[in-house]
């Protein structure tokens, strides 16, 4: 399929935006002091009933990294404060509020954590821990290792949010944004522009709305092939992001 030169130059920019906002891991200064916000209970819940839904996979392989400052006491994907001391989460398709087995494959250590953010968009990663979590798993040193993760429980998803699509960037400017949409729209037809909000504030590109993960992953592998980097993502949007753009939607 030809592509214009304003696809390949922001799909170039787009490719920037995510690295320099999701991959960067710091030795971690002593904890800032977090914003108290309601959160649910951070209590795992029994493994002997675990509510797991037949389109979540058991186990998973793959990189695990690590984040802590500038994130900590930020708002979270799932609008909770990201306290960095808290055995929490980022994963780009598990539903929010599932509770993850992690075992470091390097030294056989392991750790229970929720999910509650959404990352990391590097490719060949496959879990962003905090950093509670990355130094009960003996990592913090190396920054990233080997891990398996196995689903202990996960809520349920009524099927008409159960929706995936592919990030193909995210930006702070929205007229950077909105030109990447438009480019895209052109060549892949349904592309959303939402907003997360946070510090910074992120104009997230979603291209596509589709029913498994699997169907976002061929589109993604499609665009990756095209473009440049590309991450399926669950399209479960918060109450803004949802208002935030609908003449952006292309259905």
């Amino acid at each position: 399929m030809h592509r214009g030169a304003a696809v390949r130059t922001f799909a170039a920019v787009a490719a920037a935006a995510m690295l320099s906002a999701c991959a960067k891991h710091r030795h971690v200064a002593p904890a800032a002091s977090v914003p108290a916000a309601p959160a649910p209970s951070s209590t795992r819940p029994a493994p002997s009933a675990p509510q797991v839904s037949s389109q979540i996979p058991n186990s998973e392989t793959g990189i695990a990294s690590w984040y802590g400052h500038p994130y900590h006491g930020r708002a979270a994907a799932n609008g909770e404060i990201y306290d960095m001391e808290k055995l929490t989460a980022a994963h780009r398709t598990l539903p929010f509020g599932t509770w993850v087995h992690v075992t470091n494959l390097t030294n056989a250590k392991t750790v229970d954590v929720r999910i509650t953010d959404r990352g990391p968009f590097v490719d060949g990663r496959i879990i962003d821990l905090s950093h509670a979590a990355a130094e009960a798993i003996g990592m913090i040193g190396v920054g990233v290792t080997q891990v398996r993760l196995e689903i202990l429980s996960a809520p349920a998803i009524a099927s008409s949010m159960n929706w995936f699509a592919v990030q193909a960037g995210a930006f702070a400017d929205k007229d950077r944004a909105e030109r990447l949409r438009d480019s895209l729209a052109r060549e892949y037809g349904s592309v959303h522009l939402v907003f997360r909000q946070g510090t910074p504030a992120l104009w997230r590109v979603l291209v596509g709305k589709e029913p498994t993960e699997q169907a976002a992953g061929e589109l993604a592998r499609r665009m990756r092939s095209e473009i440049g980097p590309a991450f399926v993502v669950r399209l479960d949007l918060t109450a803004s992001e949802r208002s935030a753009d609908t003449a952006g939607s292309r259905d």
